[in-house]
């Protein structure tokens, strides 16, 4: 695995590689507030391991890519949405397969409908639609434990103080966690290594958030034409199970694969067989 950074247009993109160039590629695409360390090391080598090249990248304002002020991002929902566009080009790939989780998620979705040229297959996990989807209807909402995250949050820590910002990182995962359970120290663990590879923590955690939603009106759900995998925690309290199945409902020939007991997460490591298994088979060559 190699970390290396593009810079382009005043900006800085951090990526990693893992496996042979010459496989096909799987551009993992983080969530809101993520940096590429929540795609684990072991899950990018076992992707790897599997004969798939896989690429995974901090957004801007995570990780060692650009930062800007806290609560003032200094770009666009849409260069969220292009960055992984840029890396590929840096990379040399014209088309790869996508995998978003939740706001990467939404990314993913937006690139296969507005760029489906780059497209060789898309996974969705975690999730929802991102545009209008048929005869979705309305779709359930977060529970009361997530919601009151938006609605009553913890206060900020003392930015300065590195063991409370790595106990507010932990602690900001929490009510995401599925009846599988919250695994305190591998949650602990990726935090300490989020907080000590990023610029500046009070802008990873918030300046995603403040971005104006940008999705073009006329989109729809129905314009994906990649195959499409879609993978779902049966216990996520953020995105219940119905965001998942309206997703796999939407896209034509969609395959909708449950995670039992995930919740609002990255497959964690005891579904890892089914996972990447899922994925592996679902970005073989066609």
């Amino acid at each position: 695995m190699t970390e290396q950074t593009l810079s382009a247009d005043g900006v800085d993109l951090c990526f990693e590689t893992f496996g042979d160039p010459a496989d096909e590629t799987v551009l993992l695409i983080a969530g809101g507030a993520q940096s590429m360390v929540w795609w684990e090391d072991e899950f990018c080598v076992l992707l790897a391991k599997a004969g798939r090249h896989v690429i995974r990248y901090d957004h801007r304002d995570t990780g060692r890519s650009s930062s800007s002020q806290p609560g003032q991002p200094s770009y666009t929902g849409r260069d969220l949405l292009t960055d992984p566009l840029r890396i590929l080009d840096a990379v040399g790939v014209e088309r790869a397969h996508l995998v978003g989780l939740s706001m990467g998620g939404g990314i993913a979705q937006r690139i296969a409908i507005e760029y489906p040229l780059r497209v060789h297959t898309l996974s969705l996990a975690s999730t929802s639609p991102v545009v209008a989807a048929g005869q979705a209807g309305e779709l359930p909402p977060p529970s009361q434990q997530v919601m009151a995250t938006f609605t009553d949050p913890e206060p900020e820590p003392d930015w300065n103080d590195r063991d409370a910002v790595v106990a507010y990182r932990v602690d900001l995962e929490r009510p995401y966690a599925g009846s599988l359970g919250f695994d305190e120290s591998r949650y602990r663990q990726l935090a300490v290594r989020e907080v000590n590879r990023t610029r500046d923590m009070a802008s990873s955690i918030s300046n995603h958030f403040v971005l104006a939603d940008d999705t073009p009106a006329d989109a729809r759900l129905e314009q994906i034409t990649a195959p499409t995998l879609v993978l779902h925690g049966t216990t996520d309290p953020m995105f219940p199970i119905e965001h998942g199945q309206a997703l796999a409902a939407g896209i034509a020939g969609a395959r909708f694969v449950p995670l039992p007991g995930a919740g609002h997460q990255q497959p964690p490591p005891e579904l890892w067989d089914l996972a990447i298994g899922a994925i592996v088979e679902h970005t073989g060559v066609r």
